[in-house]
């Protein structure tokens, strides 16, 4: 079994060979330019998002700077905005719908190593894709583990650590991440706490 076949079933893998590593350095390259566009430079940035991911829809807002595994293995739909310093180690899929917003410093990694230091010593890791839905939000300095579904509509917590999959129209919070509430009538009326919506 080749190892990009290996990363596909979710194996043990090392990732040596199989033009990986080139695959690596073209996305840190085309990552660098990113990351080193002056702010006006908005054209400049979307053809390099272009050229970086995997899917792109419309109207992406990605603020630098931003780091990814191979770039190709993103996958983002419409109306997508991400803050500074957001890292995913896509060494297989992410997939993230429409109108998801991220804020600062989130992470999201499908892949993990082993736990047994004798499996890990070699460099064997692991990859399971992520998957986003639709109207997410996920606050600063969340952190999204390998194979992780969160359902359309739903809020992450800042600070949480994403160790199982997360509903539709829930608030979740936590290390690990559980769900807090359902997402309700109230947060129709009221936007922060006890501020209401004019």
């Amino acid at each position: 079994m080749t190892i990009r076949e290996k990363m596909k079933n979710g194996m043990l893998y090392i990732d040596e060979g199989e033009g990986l590593e080139e695959e690596r350095k073209k996305c840190k390259e085309l990552l660098y330019d990113f990351n080193h566009t002056r702010p006006s430079e908005e054209i400049e940035r979307k053809k390099l998002l272009k050229k970086l991911l995997g899917d792109m829809g419309e109207n992406i807002w990605i603020e630098p700077p931003v780091h990814m595994a191979y770039g190709k293995n993103v996958h983002i739909g419409d109306h997508f905005y991400a803050n500074f310093n957001l890292v995913i180690v896509d060494d297989i899929d992410v997939y993230i719908g429409e109108h998801v917003m991220i804020a600062p410093n989130v992470t999201i990694t499908p892949t993990g190593h082993p736990v047994d230091a004798n499996l890990r010593r070699p460099g064997n890791q692991f990859s399971i894709p992520v998957r986003i839905g639709n109207d997410v939000w996920i606050g600063s300095n969340v952190v999204i583990l390998p194979g992780i579904t969160i359902g359309d509509n739903s809020v992450i917590g800042a600070g949480s650590v994403v160790t199982h999959d997360v509903p539709e129209n829930v608030i979740a919070v936590g290390n690990p991440c559980r769900v807090l509430r359902d997402i309700n009538e109230r947060d129709k009326e009221y936007y922060y706490k006890n501020r209401r919506v004019d």
